[in-house]
């Protein structure tokens, strides 16, 4: 049957095949992933991409309409480099098309063309042997056949011969591809892409193989190790962003300087941003002054990469962002960390991630709405754990007290699917949080790292939780007050009275008032005493300060408890921002272990 226009109906399921094609490939693009970072995640961003147009886009009255509620989807779903560019490219597709009932084929082509170019310039450093390359020999194809071809069928046929010769050129013009004998990741998702929908055009069906059959596509076999792996920016840092009349070319000059593989895609309502940088939190700064930011994203590259090619040890290691441990002891030990959510201004941070410190702090003393915050939602602490699972025979998870945070619950719910499919994993509730969780974590680390089976592992850990205790100077009730930890009129009092409590957590994990002072130096007093009870019928093993934008205060801690200990910290670091958020700025804390 000869196809010369394409209404709504055959542009909607004709991507909702070109999505499930790339879906059902998603394991196989992960193994060749090595542009622009060897994460293996190409197919997994891919196929979430390709979801959220299955779940979102729906058939309207016309082409164009249709296409809109596509590229809509596309961009909020679109996840990692590939689909941040699939998803411009959509959108650039929609744009191109005139607002028509139906397609021609030159109308196709003349839209097709305009999307490459659209896609083209998200990019701030086009890199030839890619997705778009391929995009770019596909639609020079379609502008050749326009006007010889007699229907869309013919179209997606003979167009598929060069999309196919094109992806198979990519290792030609990419050295790191050809380095590791392997097509590009993202121009193969799109060439499966292309095999659904044409397949769909020819067929009508969406479930059997597609145009061009797998083994025409060229997958060499995939031996490089990536020993030379290139990660000066760790953080793979995504945002979306919805505004009024926003200026893409603007934005992206904005974020030029934070790092590379920058994409900036959308259109004057909404963006999706995609970056590699080591600083998210300087990103997200930037971009709340252009509009509001409904997702984020930055996941650490280096922690992935080792995953994957270079672990120490067959058990991981796992804890939220509430453990407060320096970064170069997370690094040392290869310590994976979940984020806690931090809601401020209707938008949600990443806790250590992709927010300040110091911004925090001017919002906690400025801001209107006092910040809140939130454990991890249970799809993303599944998405979490099945990315580690993979590459690791087990997983020791150390978490919040379960009685301040729902983080323990969530993860413990998370783990489940893993553990009844033969995985070991253990969630531990540390029955504490800041210093204190940071250094029964680095238990952990220690057990790991000396060799010990996980069963071991696990029994250390839970040991060093009984074990290990935590004092907090605050030195104002006004946040405990503001955050909801203490009630209003305590808080009131204590702001009029001057008090500077000592706080700590009780064996159950709850949060406790142990004295009250009336200045800092008295303050100080009721914790060396508390340390120092500790100290006269325990062995000390190792201890650790923390503080809230006061380092000169913790340094001076440092020198007074080490007379008193006998020993030197083991770190001296910021706390979470969230811990900042309920105890306040300026408060200075001591966790220690015993044995």
């Amino acid at each position: 049957m000869t196809i010369q226009y394409m209404n709504s109906e055959k542009l909607y399921f004709g991507f909702l095949a070109g999505a499930r094609e790339v879906i059902k490939q998603k394991h196989d693009l992960n193994k060749i992933n090595v542009f622009p970072v060897a994460d293996g995640d190409t197919g997994t961003n891919l196929a979430f991409t390709m979801n959220a147009i299955i779940e979102e886009a729906k058939v309207q009255s016309s082409a164009k309409r249709t296409m809109e509620t596509i590229a809509d989807a596309a961009l909020v779903g679109a996840r990692g480099n590939s689909g941040i560019i699939f998803a411009q490219f959509i959108n650039g597709l929609y744009m191109g098309l005139e607002d028509k009932e139906e397609i021609s084929i030159k109308g196709f082509s003349h839209s097709v063309t305009s999307a490459v170019s659209y896609a083209h310039k998200a990019i701030s450093n086009p890199v030839e042997g890619t997705m778009i390359t391929v995009m770019r020999d596909w639609a020079n194809s379609l502008d050749t056949l326009k006007d010889k071809a007699t229907d869309f069928t013919e179209v997606f046929t003979k167009s598929m011969i060069i999309a196919m010769q094109s992806l198979k050129d990519t290792p030609n013009k990419l050295k790191i591809l050809k380095d590791a004998s392997v097509v590009d990741s993202g121009a193969k998702g799109f060439i499966h892409f292309l095999e659904g929908f044409g397949h769909f055009i020819q067929t009508g069906k969406s479930n059997e193989t597609s145009v061009g059959k797998e083994e025409n596509i060229i997958q060499l076999e995939h031996t490089h190790t990536h020993d030379n792996q290139d990660l000066s920016h760790r953080y793979c840092t995504e945002a979306l962003v919805k505004g009024e009349n926003l200026d893409l070319d603007q934005i992206r000059q904005t974020l030029s300087d934070l790092g590379d593989s920058l994409i900036v895609a959308g259109n004057e309502h909404k963006i999706r941003i995609h970056i590699h940088t080591n600083t998210p939190a300087d990103l997200f700064h930037r971009l709340k002054n252009f509009g509001q930011i409904i997702q984020q994203k930055a996941d650490d590259m280096q922690r992935q990469y080792e995953a994957g090619h270079a672990r120490k040890h067959k058990i991981a290691l796992v804890t939220d962002s509430i453990a407060d441990l320096p970064k170069d002891i997370m690094d040392k030990h290869q310590i994976h960390m979940i984020p806690l959510n931090l809601i401020v201004d209707d938008s949600n941070y990443l806790d250590k991630l992709t927010i300040s410190p110091s911004y925090l702090y001017e919002l906690m003393d400025k801001g209107e709405n006092y910040p809140t915050s939130s454990q991890p939602t249970r799809k993303a602490a599944e998405d979490f754990l099945n990315f580690v699972s993979t590459n690791y025979d087990s997983i020791v998870v150390v978490t919040v007290s379960n009685r301040m945070s729902g983080t323990f619950e969530t993860i413990t719910k998370a783990a489940q699917k893993l553990q009844d499919a033969g995985k070991k994993i253990a969630v531990i509730d540390s029955k504490s949080n800041s210093a204190a969780q940071g250094l029964i974590v680095l238990k952990a680390a220690e057990s790991i790292e000396a060799g010990k089976s996980f069963e071991e592992v696990v029994y250390q850990t839970e040991k060093a939780v009984q074990n290990t205790k935590i004092f907090v100077h605050v030195k104002t009730l006004k946040y405990m007050a503001r955050s909801g930890r203490i009630n209003k009129i305590t808080g009131m009092a204590g702001k009029l009275l001057n008090l500077k409590p000592v706080v700590s957590i009780d064996e159950n994990g709850e949060g406790i008032i142990l004295g009250k002072a009336l200045s800092d130096s008295s303050s100080k007093k009721k914790m060396q005493a508390l340390v120092s009870n500790i100290a006269q019928s325990k062995n000390i093993t190792g201890y650790s300060i923390v503080h809230a934008d006061a380092e000169q205060q913790a340094r001076q801690y440092a020198k007074e408890f080490s007379l008193l200990i006998g020993k030197e910290p083991t770190y001296i670091t910021n706390i979470s921002s969230i811990v900042a958020m309920n105890a306040g700025v300026g408060c200075v804390a001591i966790a220690l272990t015993t044995e």
